[in-house]
């Protein structure tokens, strides 16, 4: 994240910064409903790769907005979590949910969307 706040023109500049891309906002989105490993984060997330899913949760919690814990066990045991500032997000991307929802039946788009809370 940019330490010097003269770098941005607009909050919504910084917000776009934290949760935007094509994964974080999914990925904490997902994260709302509590506690995943990365393999089931993997699986909820298809179309990300490894890689581009272990970059985006290192940003994630580099920023704050997720809590990596890792258990001393072998294999290793991670899970990741929204921290207290994540959950700041929450009503944020409730309304993008409620608005792409609107969208989709606005012009009769199908997804193949099986998340309960949407």
């Amino acid at each position: 994240m940019k330490q010097c706040r003269e770098q941005y023109h607009c909050p919504v500049e910084v917000t776009l910064e934290l949760i935007g891309g094509k994964w974080k906002a999914l990925l904490l989105w997902h994260l709302m409903g509590g506690t995943l490993r990365f393999h089931e984060l993997r699986t909820l997330v298809p179309q990300v790769t490894p890689k581009m899913l272990t970059q985006q949760l290192r940003d994630l919690e580099k920023d704050g907005l997720i809590e990596r814990k890792v258990y001393p066990v072998v294999p290793p045991k991670v899970e990741y979590s929204l921290s207290e500032f994540g959950r700041s997000l929450i009503p944020i991307l409730d309304v993008m949910c409620n608005w792409g929802n609107e969208y989709l039946e606005k012009n009769n788009i199908t997804t193949c969307c099986q998340k309960t809370n949407m």
